[in-house]
Protein backbone atom coordinates (compact mmCIF):
# COMPACT_ATOMS: atom_id res chain seq x y z
CA UNK A 1 0.00 0.00 0.00
CA UNK A 2 2.64 2.32 0.55
CA UNK A 3 4.35 2.30 -2.73
CA UNK A 4 0.64 3.09 -4.14
CA UNK A 5 -0.02 5.63 -2.11
CA UNK A 6 4.41 6.75 -3.11
CA UNK A 7 3.20 6.66 -6.72
CA UNK A 8 -0.04 8.43 -6.31
CA UNK A 9 1.66 11.25 -4.74
CA UNK A 10 4.26 10.97 -7.58
CA UNK A 11 1.64 11.26 -10.14
CA UNK A 12 -0.27 14.12 -8.72
CA UNK A 13 3.00 16.08 -8.34
CA UNK A 14 3.78 15.35 -11.99
CA UNK A 15 0.37 16.62 -12.94
CA UNK A 16 0.64 19.50 -11.20
CA UNK A 17 4.19 20.68 -12.75
CA UNK A 18 3.11 20.22 -16.43
CA UNK A 19 -0.01 22.69 -15.18
CA UNK A 20 2.48 24.79 -13.60
CA UNK A 21 4.89 24.64 -16.44
CA UNK A 22 1.71 25.13 -19.33
CA UNK A 23 0.56 28.25 -17.17
CA UNK A 24 4.52 29.93 -17.28
CA UNK A 25 4.64 29.45 -21.04
CA UNK A 26 1.33 30.86 -21.15
CA UNK A 27 2.57 33.59 -19.23
CA UNK A 28 6.25 34.47 -21.28
CA UNK A 29 4.16 34.51 -24.44
CA UNK A 30 1.26 36.63 -23.37
CA UNK A 31 3.77 39.39 -21.72
CA UNK A 32 5.90 39.15 -24.62
CA UNK A 33 2.80 40.38 -26.57
CA UNK A 34 1.82 42.64 -24.40
CA UNK A 35 5.09 44.33 -23.64
CA UNK A 36 5.05 43.37 -19.77
CA UNK A 37 8.92 43.98 -19.57
CA UNK A 38 9.15 42.78 -16.00
CA UNK A 39 6.59 39.83 -15.36
CA UNK A 40 8.35 38.64 -18.97
CA UNK A 41 11.83 38.91 -17.12
CA UNK A 42 10.39 36.61 -14.30
CA UNK A 43 9.83 33.18 -16.42
CA UNK A 44 13.06 32.90 -17.32
CA UNK A 45 16.47 31.98 -15.00
CA UNK A 46 19.47 34.25 -15.51
CA UNK A 47 21.26 32.04 -17.28
CA UNK A 48 18.65 31.40 -19.77
CA UNK A 49 20.01 30.55 -23.46
CA UNK A 50 17.48 31.23 -26.69
CA UNK A 51 17.80 30.21 -29.76
CA UNK A 52 15.11 31.66 -32.19
CA UNK A 53 15.94 30.59 -35.67
CA UNK A 54 19.02 30.62 -37.75
CA UNK A 55 20.18 33.97 -36.43
CA UNK A 56 18.78 34.72 -33.03
CA UNK A 57 20.99 33.50 -29.87
CA UNK A 58 21.31 34.64 -26.48
CA UNK A 59 23.36 33.52 -23.57
CA UNK A 60 21.65 34.92 -20.79
CA UNK A 61 18.45 36.61 -19.56
CA UNK A 62 19.28 39.88 -19.82
CA UNK A 63 20.72 40.11 -23.39
CA UNK A 64 17.46 38.17 -24.36
CA UNK A 65 15.24 40.62 -22.77
CA UNK A 66 17.20 44.04 -23.56
CA UNK A 67 16.76 42.55 -27.07
CA UNK A 68 12.89 41.48 -26.82
CA UNK A 69 12.60 44.93 -25.11
CA UNK A 70 14.39 47.10 -27.86
CA UNK A 71 13.71 45.29 -30.91
CA UNK A 72 9.80 44.65 -29.84
CA UNK A 73 8.34 47.33 -27.15
CA UNK A 74 7.05 50.07 -29.49
CA UNK A 75 4.31 50.46 -31.16
CA UNK A 76 5.83 50.27 -34.48
CA UNK A 77 5.84 46.14 -34.32
CA UNK A 78 2.80 44.53 -32.80
CA UNK A 79 3.41 40.62 -32.06
CA UNK A 80 0.76 37.98 -31.81
CA UNK A 81 1.99 34.21 -30.38
CA UNK A 82 -0.22 31.18 -30.22
CA UNK A 83 1.10 27.86 -28.70
CA UNK A 84 -0.20 24.64 -28.28
CA UNK A 85 -0.29 20.63 -28.37
CA UNK A 86 2.39 20.54 -25.19
CA UNK A 87 4.47 17.72 -24.95
CA UNK A 88 5.54 18.19 -21.12
CA UNK A 89 7.57 15.73 -19.55
CA UNK A 90 8.79 16.52 -15.94
CA UNK A 91 11.68 14.70 -14.25
CA UNK A 92 12.51 15.76 -10.41
CA UNK A 93 13.29 19.33 -10.86
CA UNK A 94 13.69 20.02 -14.51
CA UNK A 95 11.13 19.55 -17.22
CA UNK A 96 11.22 19.21 -21.13
CA UNK A 97 8.52 21.15 -23.45
CA UNK A 98 7.74 21.07 -26.56
CA UNK A 99 5.25 23.38 -27.97
CA UNK A 100 3.22 24.33 -31.74
CA UNK A 101 3.58 27.55 -32.03
CA UNK A 102 1.65 29.95 -35.08
CA UNK A 103 2.67 33.60 -34.59
CA UNK A 104 2.26 36.84 -36.54
CA UNK A 105 4.73 40.28 -36.44
CA UNK A 106 2.95 43.25 -37.88
CA UNK A 107 4.90 46.50 -38.49
CA UNK A 108 2.77 48.95 -39.36
CA UNK A 109 5.77 51.64 -40.32
CA UNK A 110 7.33 49.70 -42.60
CA UNK A 111 4.33 48.36 -44.11
CA UNK A 112 5.63 44.27 -43.21
CA UNK A 113 3.56 41.41 -41.65
CA UNK A 114 5.36 38.11 -40.78
CA UNK A 115 3.22 35.10 -40.19
CA UNK A 116 4.36 31.29 -39.16
CA UNK A 117 4.83 28.33 -37.57
CA UNK A 118 7.32 26.56 -35.33
CA UNK A 119 8.07 23.79 -32.99
CA UNK A 120 9.51 25.37 -29.56
CA UNK A 121 11.93 23.26 -27.76
CA UNK A 122 12.15 24.45 -23.80
CA UNK A 123 13.63 23.41 -21.11
CA UNK A 124 12.33 24.31 -17.45
CA UNK A 125 13.73 24.06 -14.18
CA UNK A 126 12.30 24.53 -10.28
CA UNK A 127 13.19 27.52 -8.42
CA UNK A 128 12.80 29.02 -4.80
CA UNK A 129 10.06 31.17 -7.15
CA UNK A 130 8.67 28.04 -9.27
CA UNK A 131 9.29 26.77 -12.41
CA UNK A 132 11.37 29.17 -15.09
CA UNK A 133 12.40 28.64 -18.43
CA UNK A 134 15.92 27.52 -18.48
CA UNK A 135 15.91 27.61 -22.37
CA UNK A 136 14.18 28.76 -25.33
CA UNK A 137 14.03 28.24 -28.76
CA UNK A 138 12.06 27.03 -31.82
CA UNK A 139 12.92 26.15 -35.95
CA UNK A 140 10.78 27.36 -38.31
CA UNK A 141 7.99 24.70 -40.04
CA UNK A 142 6.87 28.19 -42.34
CA UNK A 143 7.63 31.64 -42.24
CA UNK A 144 5.34 34.52 -45.08
CA UNK A 145 5.80 37.98 -45.27
CA UNK A 146 3.15 40.33 -46.86
CA UNK A 147 3.69 44.09 -47.78
CA UNK A 148 0.93 45.50 -46.30
CA UNK A 149 1.33 48.17 -49.42
CA UNK A 150 -0.47 45.34 -51.15
CA UNK A 151 -3.03 45.48 -48.76
CA UNK A 152 -4.37 49.47 -48.93
CA UNK A 153 -7.42 48.65 -46.82
CA UNK A 154 -4.93 47.60 -43.29
CA UNK A 155 -5.69 49.09 -40.87
CA UNK A 156 -4.13 48.52 -37.31
CA UNK A 157 -4.84 50.04 -33.75
CA UNK A 158 -3.68 48.85 -30.64
CA UNK A 159 -5.43 48.16 -27.49
CA UNK A 160 -5.40 49.05 -23.16
CA UNK A 161 -3.59 45.61 -22.88
CA UNK A 162 -0.41 46.58 -24.64
CA UNK A 163 1.47 48.28 -22.23
CA UNK A 164 3.74 50.77 -24.34
CA UNK A 165 5.73 53.24 -22.28
CA UNK A 166 3.64 55.94 -23.44
CA UNK A 167 0.16 53.90 -22.02
CA UNK A 168 2.19 52.45 -19.25
CA UNK A 169 2.83 55.73 -18.16
CA UNK A 170 -0.90 56.76 -18.57
CA UNK A 171 -1.72 53.57 -16.90
CA UNK A 172 0.08 54.20 -13.73
CA UNK A 173 -1.59 57.84 -14.06
CA UNK A 174 -4.77 56.65 -14.49
CA UNK A 175 -4.62 54.00 -11.42
CA UNK A 176 -2.90 56.85 -9.69
CA UNK A 177 -6.11 59.20 -10.35
CA UNK A 178 -8.79 56.28 -9.16
CA UNK A 179 -7.28 55.51 -6.02
CA UNK A 180 -7.02 59.65 -5.16
CA UNK A 181 -10.69 59.58 -5.80
CA UNK A 182 -11.55 57.10 -4.16
CA UNK A 183 -10.20 58.74 -1.07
Amino acid sequence: MGRVTADITETLQTIADAAEIRALKYRYLRTLDTKQWDEFTGTLTEDVTGEYGASLSFSDRDTLVTFMRTSLGTADIITEHHVGHPEIEVTGDTATGRWYLQDRVIAPGAQFMLFGAAIYADTYRRTSDGWRISSTGYERTYEATLSLADVPSFALSTGPAILLPDTAADATSATASAVADQE
